[in-house]
């Protein structure tokens, strides 16, 4: 069995709130870096890009010929870089959508 022990000491709301924001920002801090870790060279095949995008196949064919997408071939089969799709995304949003 586990038992765990609180102890409660007195905190004013403001040092609460900066322990909470302290701690929140170090999980964050620790989150980021291990994505940024996992997805530098995520390789997705054209199903997984597809799904992703949320497009027709047709529309990635297209794309990949017009070079805004790079296709990898590997033996028969055609891979697209997830960090290279992001940055596309992210290069090529429309002027109507806001930033959050």
């Amino acid at each position: 069995m586990i038992t765990k022990t609180i102890q409660i000491q007195e905190f004013t709301i403001d040092e609460l709130a900066d322990a909470v924001a302290d701690k929140l920002l170090s999980k964050i801090e620790v989150y980021l870096k291990e994505y940024a870790t996992k997805n530098d060279d995520t390789l997705l095949s054209r199903e997984e890009t597809i799904d992703f995008l949320k497009v027709d196949s047709s529309t990635l064919w297209n794309w990949s010929r017009k070079g805004k997408l790079i296709p990898y071939k590997i033996g028969s089969r055609v891979y697209y870089k997830k960090l290279e799709i992001l940055e596309y995304l992210e290069n090529h949003r429309p002027r109507y959508v806001k930033n959050y």
